[in-house]
């Protein structure tokens, strides 16, 4: 955790994904974004009324939870994809790391939000660079000291070699993706594991890493399962928003219960424009800045 001085309040420290969110950063939708969809690969046209308002709802469970949500404003144009903060960076203990994303047309979303950062009272501690590539979506802390990093269409090598040596003081742990669907279509290391406390997490487990499964069993983390039919659907995409207490995309019943019955406090949203058109959940929507 990271003040501004001795007696200031954190802005910023965030290399766990599970305790207490106490300040987060979005990006509301614009209506001039939604001209590019196709371009970014939404399945529609979004209805940008009800994406707006699905996203203020969203940004109102943020608030209701605790959380100081901070709003994105450095103007990005046509790019919906924008809405997505979590991909363009992470946070290491010195500040933000800028990433170089897989997905071209995401690449100006870096600059916008190092601004955005500055603005929070967030310092750029580091940046890749060419022929680096990485995303959020493919990173997890695992604890305070362990990111592991997903490798695949969005994350190369050199990204992840990049990620280790920004943050020396942690272990970068890398475990290949599975191809899928292909370079076309997004599978991040979080498409497929979101942690819900230190000794939880929820998963797909046939898309999961050998090693990480095993990784997983080494550090006593218990396992929610998500069924084959709630996949697509997003079920593995959830947001901590303190140990045991994840809000989840409202339409997968089954995950919803496993997760009640391992002691999770689960708050659902709506979010068929927000989240199912652009293939992007609570995690994505989200980029935590300060969590304790």
């Amino acid at each position: 955790m990271t003040e501004t001085s001795a007696s200031a309040t954190p802005l910023f420290g965030c290399m766990n994904m599970t305790a207490k969110l106490r300040r987060v950063l979005v990006r509301p939708p614009s209506s001039e974004a939604c001209a590019a969809w196709r371009a970014y690969g939404w399945h529609r046209e979004p209805d940008f009324a009800r994406l707006a308002a699905e996203h203020e709802a969203f940004c109102g469970i943020l608030t209701e939870s605790g959380a100081e949500v901070v709003a994105a404003a450095t103007p990005l144009g046509t790019n919906p994809d924008a809405v997505y903060v979590h991909d363009p960076a992470i946070l290491g203990r010195s500040g933000a790391i800028l990433l170089r994303p897989g997905k071209e047309g995401r690449r100006v979303e870096v600059e916008a939000m190092a601004a955005d950062f500055v603005e929070a009272g967030v310092p750029i501690a580091a940046r890749l660079e060419a022929p680096a590539l990485a995303e959020g979506g493919d990173t997890l802390w695992l604890d305070e000291r362990t990111l592991l990093a997903g490798r695949g269409y969005r994350t190369n090598d050199a990204g992840i070699a990049a990620l280790a040596a920004a943050l020396p003081e942690a272990d970068v742990i890398a475990f290949d993706l599975p191809h899928l669907r292909g370079a076309g279509d997004v599978l991040h290391l979080l498409s497929v594991i979101s942690p819900l406390d230190r000794d939880l997490a929820v998963v797909y487990l046939p898309l999961l890493p050998v090693r990480l499964v095993e990784l997983l069993s080494e550090r006593g983390v218990e396992l929610v399962e998500v069924p084959d039919e709630e996949f697509w659907s997003m079920g593995t995409n959830v947001l901590a928003l303190a140990p045991r207490v994840a809000l989840a995309l409202d339409g997968n019943p089954v995950t919803r219960g496993r997760m009640e019955a391992a002691g999770v406090d689960v708050r659902m949203y709506e979010g068929n424009e927000l989240s199912l058109n652009g293939d992007g959940g609570p995690t994505c929507l989200t980029r935590p800045l300060l969590r304790a």
